[in-house]
Formats: structure tokens, C-alpha cells, sequence
């Protein structure tokens, strides 16, 4: 057999094996005689000088990628409409109905009865492939549907994802990356940083710029749509399904026909129990018409396809028992409970903790030492303590604590919460004060983490915020995890943050109760520095927003002699608060919104991009909530924009943006 001949045998029978192992679940061989095979592939590539593209040995690239580059799709990948009841769910089949039968009264080509299909809705990041001549030429994230990044080194690593097809068109084929559960956790058996769940694990892989390490991850995939395909057309869903099966891409085994409603609802309430032994998340499930035609003819919204719905499944509720309670003093001084539970599996995430807000929940939801609770996971929220559960254990009263849990200082209460009235000298206090001085939307000093936090305090003894500012190379280089450029870039951006704007700086310094809105407000009206200084509380509470308490924090703030004095150090280090009046747009898209930024924005810093939407008098949040109005999405988007994707929150691409801003 010549050379060449046998080069596309190797190729051949590992594809063959690869698509036996890990889509179809069925070995064929051992994984020694794979090995085998693989290592006479490499070889025999080596000694031909040959390696084709969709090789096997092409799957992970040994390069860092520099950056992700844009792709458009070239069919829609449409995001879903939700339903959160079984009420809903109905009403959506009864208006389909109802639309096919007003359809079929007055058109001669019939349409056929609804038949539904129920497929699982996987929780990982949506992936697009593109074949074409039966080659995998592209891969991309959804992005905002119609464009998004090309992500095709780290698609490769799947190894369930076939690099050539028997189709020989174009076609787009949609699907979910996904990381098995009994994959993270065999991971995190040996991670030197644990992944915390199988989805953001998925999205951070296939969104990194090294293949490697998107490799390590093992993900899988499961395709379920063709959004645009040339030389072939289906008559149903399940048709379109077959032809995947048929070109070998791997299709989740689950998938059922409905006539009946009623059926299906049944069939949707017990998979919501019998999920829990898949071994991928999923948060619900899809229902989408079978017949392609009447998908046709029902159309779209600006947002989603009338023709599919996701059903959603609910929170996900558990009992287990406190066994403890860990008191934390944060940056304001105070210190708030959170519950240490018996672990809980929920979702396939394991619970650990979950959060108490101050003295009067735990009296109030009868939180108790052995004590069994009611807690709920939904997605990614910290887990929440509803309430108390009858327990025959004996159990015994959460203590009130007496003094601080990091200095030892005696805590005093006003109101609900309780503090520690040790602010110079009270560790976690102060790395607390030093991070959020240093962060974004503060004096934007970059490199400066919680744990530089921690060793500037540990190791430089650092004890106000001036201390930063007095900082030498030669003192930061001796700390540990510290080398040459690390603490060059350090050192030059502490320097670069003197430079700072009169709101960020307000904000920087913890004023009680101002957020960055209020700092900004407050820059606005007053101007400088010292114009705030000097205000007075009845003053303040002219401007909107501002009411009596937050004004008499204000006051009372900077007439601390000790905070005073600090500020006159940071000023005589030569931080310089500047302010540039704003001229707030009359009328725009932005005005009265709530507006999210994610990713990079070409020409613009995420600052520049804020100041610009406030003008334009929106306003920026850093959570994606549904009360968001606008997601502003950029290069680089992370799980903000997944998130506004399942709220189906407006999009803003950098295009769309620049547009706006002229």
C-alpha cells in the first residue's frame, strides 16, 4: 500500500474510532491499539512532510492564539422565548394551534397538525460550525446571534466533533458545548484551582486563548439545529436531526415526539426529577414544531422564533443542616453571618455555604446549630436560606458574636447590623478598604488583587490608603509571587492612578452608602474636592437620589479628622481629583436605561464607554439583571453576555454602539 494510500486509512479508522468512543458511547477497539494507530499517523505525517487540516493530530494547536477574530454567521442563531409554568407552556401550544388553524382556513396548502419536540436545553455555551466541501472550516460562539467570535483551534479539541462530513455543501450546524459532570469532577480531583461548575468550565475553555488548555477540559458537544444549509432542505425537525446522526455529529440520545400536550407536560415534570442522573447540567428544556413549513409560516420576533419555547425548570430547592456559622468583617466595618452547611447536591453543583444577612434573618427564619433548613440554588446565585424544618436532632442557639472575629475588638449595633469599630487596625477591614480603592471603577489600579492586598498589609505593614503611594520597587519586587515586569506594571499603574477623575476618587475613598452613581452625582454638582467638603447636609439632600441618611454620612464622613487627614496625604502624594462638567444629553436611546458593558470596545476604554452612556443619560451596572435594558457587547464578552442572551436583553454591538455615540 503506498504511503499516501495509508495516511488516509490511519485517518480514516481514527475518525471512525473517535466517533465510536465518544459520540456514540461504543469502544471498538482498546485504547492501547488507538494508540497505536495515533502514534503511525504522527509518524507516517512526519516522514511524508503532509498534514491535512482535518487530520486527527490537528486537533490542539500548540500555540497561544493572539486574539479571537470576529465571524458572522450565516444563518441567525436566535435566541428563545421562556415559559415558567406549565400555564405558560399551554398558552404558547394554544396560540400555535390556534395560528395553524387560521392559517389552513384561508390557504389552499394545508398545514399539518402541531407535533411538538421536546429536547433538553443544555446549561454550556452555544457553539456554530461551518462545513463546507465535508471539511470543518469554522467554529464560532453565538456572540449576539449574528456575529459572533471564531473560536475553530478550540472546537477542534472536542474530539466528538468530526473534522469531515459526507455532506459536501454548506452548512451551518448549531449545538451546545458542554463539560460532563463526572468530567469536572475528576478535574478538580487534581486542579491546582477547581473549576466551580460545568458550565462556566465549558465557556471558559472554549473562550481561551490557548487550545491546550481547552483540551485538558475534555468537553463535549451536541448539535441540535442546521441554521443555514445549501443544497439540501428538510421537511421536519427530526429529518434535520437524522441528517446530523448521518454525518456523524453527536446528537443528545434523548429526543420525543408530542401530539398531546397533556403527554408531554407529563413527560416535562418527570424529567424534571430524572435529570438529576444525566451527566450534563441542564436548567430545562425546548419545545420547537416538528414541521419545518409551519415554522415557516409562523415567522419571528425581533428576538426569538414563535415556533419554539424553552420551558424552564424551577429553582431548585433541598434540605440539609448548619453545622456552623463563620462571622466576616468586610470593608464598612460590618460583619455579617454566613451558614456552613452539611454539603448538598444541587443541580450537580455541590453547597457548601450559604448566605445569612445580619442577626435578625437567623432569629428570624429560626436558624439554628444542627439545625435542618430549606435552601434554593438557582444557577449561580449563592445559595439562599428560605427558613427552618422540623428536626428531631437536638440543636442549639446561633450566639450573638461580642467581638470582632479578625482583631478581637468589642462590636457595637446600629440597627440590624452589628461592627467593628476597629478600622485602622483591623486586618480584613483594611484589605477590604485597599481592593476597592484600587478597583475599576476607584483609582483603576491594575494588577492589584486581594491577595497584593493582603501581602501589602502582611508583609509592607501597610495601614492607610497613602501607604500605596509610598511604595518603592525595591519593596514590592521582595514580595512573594513578585518578579521584574510584574512589579513594573504595578509600579507604573499606582503611579498612573494619580491621574484620576473627581467621581472615581469619591468613590474610592468609601464614603458610607455612596455608590459610583452617587459619586458621579456628587462630582457633578459640587466640582472639586473641596466644594464637597464644604457641603453641608441640607445641601445634599437637594440633589435627587439623596436622602436624609446617605446625606448625613456624607457630612459626617469628612468631618473626620483621621479620614480628613488621610485625603490631605493622598493629595500631598500627589493623587490630583480632576472634573470635566458633563453635558447631559436631552433625548436618546440610553435615556432612563440600564445599561451593562462586556468585552472590548476597538478605540474606546470600558471608562470612556460608561461616560459616554451617562451622558447620554443612561445608566451602567455591572450585573446583567432582568431590569437590564441594554447589554453594550464587545470583543472578548464574557458571561454577562450568555446571561443577556437568556433574558433576551437587547444587544448593542461595538458597530451599533459607534453609531449611537455620533
Amino acid at each position: 500500500m503506498a504511503d499516501k494510500e495509508r495516511l488516509d486509512e490511519l485517518i480514516q479508522l481514527i475518525d471512525r474510532y473517535n466517533y465510536s468512543y465518544y459520540t456514540l458511547d461504543s469502544p471498538e477497539i482498546s485504547d492501547a491499539e488507538y494508540d497505536k494507530l495515533y502514534d503511525q499517523l504522527v509518524q507516517l505525517e512526519k516522514e511524508l512532510g503532509i498534514q491535512y487540516d482535518y487530520s486527527p493530530t490537528q486537533r490542539v494547536g500548540g500555540e497561544v492564539l493572539p486574539g479571537f477574530k470576529k465571524h458572522i454567521h450565516q444563518g441567525r442563531l436566535w435566541s428563545l422565548d421562556k415559559s415558567q409554568s406549565e400555564e405558560e407552556l399551554r398558552a404558547w401550544a394554544e396560540k400555535i394551534a390556534r395560528t395553524i388553524s387560521e392559517y389552513n382556513r384561508d390557504n389552499e396548502d394545508k398545514l399539518p397538525e402541531p407535533e411538538f419536540v421536546l429536547e433538553f436545553k443544555f446549561d454550556g455555551l452555544t457553539v456554530n460550525l461551518t462545513y463546507q466541501e465535508g471539511r470543518l472550516v469554522q467554529g464560532a460562539t453565538r456572540g449576539n446571534g449574528i456575529q459572533g467570535e471564531a473560536i475553530l483551534p478550540q472546537l477542534k479539541t472536542i474530539k466528538s466533533i468530526p473534522l469531515r462530513i459526507d455532506f459536501k455543501g454548506k452548512v451551518e450546524i448549531q449545538g451546545e458545548g458542554v463539560m460532563p459532570l463526572s468530567v469536572l469532577e475528576s478535574y478538580n480531583e487534581t486542579a491546582d484551582e477547581p473549576l466551580k461548575n460545568a458550565r462556566n468550565a465549558a465557556a471558559g475553555a472554549l473562550r481561551n486563548l490557548d487550545p491546550r488548555v481547552t483540551e485538558k477540559r475534555r468537553l463535549s458537544a451536541f448539535f441540535y439545529n442546521t441554521g443555514h444549509i445549501e443544497g439540501k432542505s428538510f421537511s421536519t425537525h427530526i429529518e434535520m436531526i437524522e441528517f446530523l446522526k448521518e454525518n456523524r455529529l453527536p446528537v443528545f440520545p434523548y429526543i420525543k415526539v408530542y401530539r398531546s400536550i397533556d403527554r408531554m407536560m407529563e413527560e416535562i415534570h418527570s424529567q424534571q426529577e430524572s435529570r438529576k442522573s444525566l451527566d450534563v447540567l441542564t436548567d430545562g428544556m425546548v419545545v420547537k414544531l416538528n414541521d419545518l413549513k409551519t415554522r415557516e409560516i409562523l415567522g419571528y420576533t425581533n428576538k426569538f422564533p414563535r415556533w419554539a419555547i424553552a420551558y424552564k425548570f424551577e429553582a431548585e430547592e433541598r434540605t440539609t443542616r448548619v453545622i456552623g456559622v463563620q462571622w466576616n468583617v468586610g470593608r464598612t466595618a460590618k460583619v455579617t453571618p454566613t451558614a456552613i452547611l452539611e454539603p448538598v447536591d444541587i443541580g450537580g453543583v455541590t453547597v457548601k455555604r450559604a448566605t445569612l444577612n445580619n442577626y435578625d434573618d437567623i432569629e428570624r427564619k429560626g436558624v439554628k446549630l444542627n439545625g435542618r433548613v430549606l435552601i434554593r440554588r438557582s444557577n449561580d446565585v449563592i445559595p439562599e436560606i428560605l427558613g427552618s424544618m422540623p428536626t428531631e436532632e437536638p440543636v442549639s442557639e446561633i450566639e450573638k458574636p461580642t467581638h470582632c472575629p479578625a482583631c478581637g475588638s468589642e462590636l457595637y449595633q446600629n440597627g440590624v447590623h452589628i461592627f467593628c469599630p476597629n478600622s485602622l487596625s483591623c486586618k480584613p477591614q483594611l484589605v477590604s478598604r485597599l481592593v476597592h480603592f484600587a478597583s475599576r471603577d476607584a483609582m483603576n489600579i491594575e494588577g492589584f488583587s486581594e491577595k497584593t492586598a493582603e501581602l501589602f498589609v502582611e508583609k509592607l505593614h501597610i495601614k492607610d490608603l497613602p501607604d500605596i503611594y509610598e511604595l518603592k520597587y525595591s519593596d514590592i519586587i521582595e514580595l512573594e509571587g513578585f518578579k521584574e515586569k510584574k512589579t513594573r506594571n504595578l509600579v507604573d499603574a499606582i503611579e498612573k492612578s494619580k491621574s484620576v477623575s473627581l467621581h472615581s476618587f469619591i468613590y474610592a475613598l468609601g464614603v458610607p452608602n455612596v455608590g459610583i452613581k452617587t459619586a458621579r452625582d456628587l462630582a457633578q454638582k459640587y466640582g472639586s474636592l473641596q466644594g464637597l467638603i464644604k457641603a453641608t447636609q441640607e445641601d445634599l439632600v437637594g440633589i435627587p437620589d439623596i436622602g436624609e441618611i446617605v446625606a448625613k454620612s456624607i457630612v459626617e464622613f469628612f468631618q473626620d479628622e483621621r479620614i480628613r487627614r488621610g485625603i490631605d496625604k493622598l493629595l500631598d502624594e500627589g493623587v490630583a481629583p480632576h472634573h470635566q462638567q458633563m453635558e447631559v444629553a436631552e433625548e436618546s436611546v440610553f435615556t432612563g436605561k440600564t445599561v451593562v458593558i462586556t468585552g472590548t470596545i476597538e478605540g474606546m476604554t470600558r471608562n470612556e464607554i460608561k461616560e459616554e452612556v451617562i451622558r447620554l443619560g443612561g445608566t451602567v451596572t455591572g450585573s446583567v439583571s432582568k431590569k437590564t435594558d441594554y447589554v453594550i457587547v464587545g470583543e472578548d464578552a464574557g458571561s454577562k453576555l450568555k446571561k443577556a442572551q437568556d433574558l433576551n436583553i437587547p444587544i448593542i454591538g461595538e458597530e451599533e454602539l459607534k453609531n449611537i455615540l455620533k
